[in-house]
């Protein structure tokens, strides 16, 4: 692949007019993957002999918490992208995955409190994955906040650049913790290449549908967030040029 090209979509105009085309695909194929995954999931599967009907929520629980970390990741190469390259288009689609990122942290802390409580008698516990997943929730609040307390746009993207370089440890430490310590409440990862770790597969190929819804939405949800931070920023210009001109 040309990298050339690639460095194109950094140009707000191309961006805009490639995102026209690709947007209400990406959304429909969204919408259709999470009607198929969750419906599957929770009226067509059986419920588990240990777990009982509370095993169904990790149609919800996994897809999440699998995006709140991928997003952060996401954001972490954008980053990347204009520290080194200086494309506004980054730094914009950096500030349009936290909030969905924040939301999908969100929606694994609360699901995970639901799984948790029957499972472990109790809706909360300092386990190592559950502490790092709640200091990178904390992240995207501060990540955010940074953005909303910095009016320079530059500014703002290098700071926040910078805080997510640091906030990405927490977010491989979510991903990995149950690696890390052996010790801990969190059981292992529900898709494994480890057929015993893994889930059967009457949950899993439902399971998978749903990834695919989310990660659909939330590329969907990042480039219509992108869209509108790109004209944001454009409407901020042309108001300080007017202020200038005045």
């Amino acid at each position: 692949m040309n990298l050339n090209a690639l460095w194109e979509y950094a140009n707000p105009k191309k961006f805009i007019q490639t995102t026209d085309r690709v947007l209400p695909w990406v959304a429909g194929l969204a919408a259709l993957a999470l009607v198929l995954g969750l419906i599957w999931g929770f009226f067509f599967t059986p419920v588990d002999y240990r777990q009982g009907s509370t095993v169904k929520i990790i149609y919800l629980h996994v897809p999440s918490a699998l995006m709140a970390i991928n997003a952060w990741m996401m954001m972490l190469v954008t980053s990347l992208v204009w520290i080194v390259r200086r494309h506004h288009v980054s730094a914009l689609a950096a500030r349009a995955a936290a909030p969905v990122g924040l939301v999908m942290t969100v929606i694994a802390l609360i699901t995970g409190a639901i799984w948790g409580q029957p499972m472990w008698g109790t809706w909360w516990a300092w386990d190592p994955r559950l502490t790092s997943f709640l200091i990178l929730f904390l992240f995207y609040l501060g990540y955010i906040a940074l953005w909303e307390a910095i009016e320079n746009d530059d500014t703002a993207a290098d700071l926040t650049s910078i805080l997510c370089l640091v906030g990405s440890v927490f977010a491989l430490l979510s991903r990995y913790a149950v690696n890390f310590w052996n010790q801990g409440l969190h059981q292992g990862a529900s898709l494994s290449l480890d057929k015993e770790e893994n889930v059967a597969d009457v949950f899993w190929y439902p399971l998978l549908v749903c990834i695919a819804g989310f990660v659909l939405l939330f590329i969907a949800l990042v480039l219509l967030r992108t869209r509108t931070e790109i004209r944001a920023r454009r409407m901020r210009v042309l108001l300080a040029r007017e202020r200038m001109g005045a």
